[in-house]
């Protein structure tokens, strides 16, 4: 018998945690990865288990103790102590909590030593995972959890990809920030007035900044408690079978068995442009808003485009917005994005359709921007232009064809429905894959490649993946759109709810919304579903689930909803397709 103190170890670099919840007792047997205690911190809680099996012997912290890295939570008699031989670095971290990443690669490099392609091999692998978003992130977890030994090969030093740095999570941030103006303003109307807001643009920022970081110390957390290595630096193909990691000039060889390709996408630039300006903005630049522009020009009226004019229009920009197609967000149904055009039609300075930006000239004064089309306006000068025509798979960045990876020329790597590509050892996922640039559907192709390279049954045969627009209001919708159907000759009925006819959004003074469904004319089942309005986007998945489960026009109009809510408006919108509405009237067919 031996006696092992066992203490708390890095749970993200808290300088005080407070134990709410005490699970073990002087006396008790308990067993490797048992919980010991339960942490409450400012981001969640969480157990603490146990890295050793054994007997309770004293217990040295209570339930409101707030503690710290490295203090004694208890002592335990162990039955049998281990020899030198067999306890390993990363075991005796787990007991001390004296471990850095760097030490386990670095001893797990000594005995992993070989030879390929006439360089030395200093980390073997089961998998690798080349990217960290979060496609990347969430394919290394389920490997891990499916106990496969994970390197996960990422470029920056933070976890998360485009969407928890750069992405969704900060500009849904700015998004919120911009939503409590956009109330403030609205309630004006209302008998509230809140006066003239004072905005803080560094406290903006640093509320968005927080919210990444909670985010991906969270990811860095989840990574250590399964035993995922990180490598960070830029990785790059040697073979099928070798991925070289480089970061200030230090190369790291990785020997893999199975490796998952996710490297993402990056903003697309139009090479004409002054992009080495620091007015020109990509989405990226645009979530730094420590300075608004008095002007803003958008170039592309898509999803991304739009967001970024809604956070800009709120904290006090001048905001036009340009679109080469005929209507804004295309690939989405007009009678979806009508209330929205009509919304901001009348917030910014001017929306140009069927318009091209032929030339943008830096001036001292500003960006002087030309356009083209037929309603094309005069040259005029933009304090700053924010250019967001789309992204860019990354697929020709990472080597790809020295191993024997086949990659188009627009950088997407093509794939079966278990994410392989046509190296069998060599999956990819997400945005390099093609389909919907969406952090949603990379998180399922990721669980689909990691459950196929653990040796389970799994592929990915989605019936829909939702879009979603933040915008103010809000757009989402999922499965067959009525464009498509129409043009694919596709025979449908279609039940349409105005939200002028919902007590919630009534409530809510925001009542220019609409929710639509799409049902097969012959077997009456959900074939789409569009919804424009506050929260639309929390409301699409009841009818991706239901799209997905074979739901009929029947099953979601005899399904009780909460009255009065937004989400009933999706219920009410089947029951005007099937004849049965009574929140309003609708003469009968003849």
């Amino acid at each position: 018998m031996g006696i092992k103190q066992i203490k708390l170890p890095d749970i993200g670099g808290f300088d005080s945690v407070e134990i709410i919840e005490l699970h073990i007792a002087v006396g008790d047997q308990i067993n490797l990865e048992d919980p010991i205690i339960t942490l409450e911190s400012e981001k969640a809680s969480m157990d603490i288990p146990s890295p050793q099996s054994g007997t309770v012997s004293e217990i040295l912290v209570s339930v409101g103790d707030k503690i710290t890295e490295g203090s004694v939570l208890c002592s335990i008699n162990v039955d049998e102590v281990l020899s030198d031989d067999t306890n390993s670095k990363d075991h005796q971290a787990e007991i001390t909590n004296h471990d850095k990443q760097e030490d386990a690669v670095s001893a797990r490099s000594a005995d992993n030593r070989g030879e390929a392609s006439g360089m030395k091999t200093e980390i073997k692998t089961e998998l690798l995972v080349l990217g960290a978003g979060p496609g990347g992130y969430t394919a290394a977890f389920r490997a891990a959890d499916l106990g496969k030994k994970v390197i996960l090969v990422e470029r920056y030093d933070t976890l998360g990809g485009v969407c928890l740095n750069v992405g969704c999570i900060p500009s849904k941030a700015l998004l919120h920030t911009a939503q409590m103006l956009n109330e403030a303003e609205h309630m004006k109307a209302n008998g509230v007035d809140f006066g003239k807001p004072k905005i803080d643009l560094a406290g903006v920022n640093g509320f968005k900044n927080k919210v990444v970081a909670k985010l991906t110390d969270g990811l860095k957390q989840l990574a250590k408690q399964r035993k995922v290595d990180v490598i960070t630096g830029a990785g790059e193909f040697v073979d099928q079978h070798h991925l070289s990691v480089t970061k200030d000039g230090v190369e790291t060889l990785i020997y893999f068995d199975n490796c998952i390709i996710a490297a993402g996408s990056q903003p697309t630039q139009i090479p004409v442009f002054p992009n080495d300006d620091k007015r020109l903005m990509d989405s990226t630049d645009a979530l730094d808003v420590s300075n608004i522009p008095k002007t803003l020009l958008i170039v592309g009226g898509g999803i991304i485009g739009l967001e970024m004019a809604t956070v800009y229009d709120a904290l006090g920009a001048e905001v036009s917005v340009v679109e080469f197609m005929d209507s804004l967000m295309p690939g989405c149904d007009k009678d979806l994005v009508r209330p929205l055009s009509k919304r901001i039609s009348k917030k910014y300075k001017a929306i140009y359709l069927n318009t091209k930006v032929s030339d943008i000239k830096p001036q001292k004064s500003g960006l002087k921007v030309s356009f083209e089309g037929a309603k094309a306006p005069e040259p005029q000068v933009y304090d700053k232009v924010l250019v967001a025509v789309g992204r860019r798979p990354n697929g020709l960045k990472i080597g790809a064809d020295k191993a024997g990876i086949k990659v188009d020329e627009a950088g997407f790597i093509q794939v079966d429905n278990q994410m392989r590509t046509n190296v069998a050892n060599i999956f990819a996922i997400g945005d390099i894959v093609g389909g919907p640039m969406l952090a949603h559907k990379a998180t399922h192709e990721a669980k689909v490649a990691a459950e196929v390279i653990s040796g389970m049954k799994s592929c990915f045969e989605p019936k829909t993946i939702p879009s979603v627009a933040y915008t103010d209001p809000e757009i989402a919708w999922m499965g067959l759109t009525e464009t498509e159907a129409k043009k694919q000759g596709i025979e449908y009925e279609k039940g349409t709810f105005p939200w002028a006819a919902s007590g919630r959004a009534l409530g809510n003074d925001r009542d220019e919304g609409l929710t639509k469904v799409l049902f097969d004319k012959e077997t009456k089942r959900l074939l789409g579903a569009g919804i424009v309005g506050v929260n639309a986007g929390e409301l699409i998945a009841e009818a991706v689930l239901a799209l997905e489960m074979g739901a009929d026009m029947e099953d979601i109009s005899l399904t009780i909803h909460p009255h009065p809510t937004l989400s009933e408006t999706f219920n009410f919108a089947a029951e005007m397709a099937e004849g049965t509405i009574t929140d309003l009237y609708i003469p009968k067919r003849k």
